[in-house]
């Protein structure tokens, strides 16, 4: 019997000005940084969760413009697996009355030597990685991801 149970979760780059989109948040009692993050839910595309997951996080409303690619991380042995699809976003719109996903503590925007020198708090590796991808230039085009037109559905 196969019990491996993915983790199917997704992130987004966001620039603006030179600085980034990232979260301050908690994680097993420790303050961590990360992008805009989180788990895709039921019946959502992946462009869908990272939409919902930036604004519920963030309170930032974004543009999700291209594909930046798939990371797969396993925090140590036996932790499980997680399949991360990141996205390049350009802010749109933010508003600072929204209340924040519970967990979080605040929405930062950091310069790539900023977030480096706080390298201890990086929830996973992923969080440099990403950024990293970014800056090179790396950009996928957002039909790389095909999704069946069937809808999704249980059963």
């Amino acid at each position: 019997m196969n019990s491996f149970e993915p983790h199917i979760t997704v992130a987004c780059v966001v620039e603006q000005d030179g600085r980034f989109l990232f979260v301050r948040e908690m994680s097993k009692g420790q303050e961590v940084i990360n992008q805009p993050a989180g788990h895709a839910e039921f019946g959502e595309t992946l462009v869908q969760a990272a939409y919902r997951e930036t604004l519920e996080e963030t309170a930032w409303q974004v543009e999700i413009t291209d594909l930046l690619g798939w990371y797969i991380f396993q925090p140590h042995k036996g932790g499980g697996v997680y399949y991360r699809t990141c996205f390049v976003a350009r802010p749109i719109s933010h508003d600072p009355r929204q209340k924040l996903d519970t967990g979080i503590l605040e929405a930062v925007w950091l310069t790539p030597d900023e977030l480096r020198a706080q390298r201890d708090q990086h929830r996973s590796a992923l969080v440099e990685r990403c950024l990293d991808d970014y800056l090179s230039g790396r950009r996928l085009p957002l039909d790389a991801i095909y999704q069946h037109p069937w809808p999704l559905q249980r059963g």
